[in-house]
């Protein structure tokens, strides 16, 4: 059975950092594409990162430059690094295999002074 569980989320401040975790059971990370969305309150599901089985990473402009993507093969882990965090940031972020639908309870991350 496929389960991701995400943690790490937080309240931080606008500038602040946090890290996320992904981790998984049921399939191994590094075989399939992953990806990062997030939904923030009254809005749709946006993408924010996604990676390639051979590691590549992609992000959105809206992003780029402040978040990092990354896995531990070891753990089965999917990662995302979030640095200069703006408010507009704040939202519930997921993890999901390839492009499928969240379904798990994804981690709350709210940025505000």
């Amino acid at each position: 059975e496929v389960q991701l569980v995400e943690s790490g989320g937080g309240l931080v401040q606008p500038g602040g950092s946090l890290r996320l975790s992904c981790a998984a059971s049921g399939f191994t990370v590094s075989s399939f594409s992953m990806r990062w969305v997030r939904q923030a309150p009254g809005k749709g599901l946006e993408w924010v990162s996604s990676m390639s089985s051979s590691g590549t990473s992609f992000y959105p402009d809206s992003v780029k430059g402040r978040f990092t993507i990354s896995r531990d093969n070891v753990k089965n882990t999917l990662y995302l690094q979030m640095n200069s965090l703006k408010p507009e940031d704040t939202a519930v972020y997921y993890c999901t295999k390839g492009f499928a639908e969240p379904r798990s309870q994804g981690t709350q991350v709210t940025v505000s002074s």
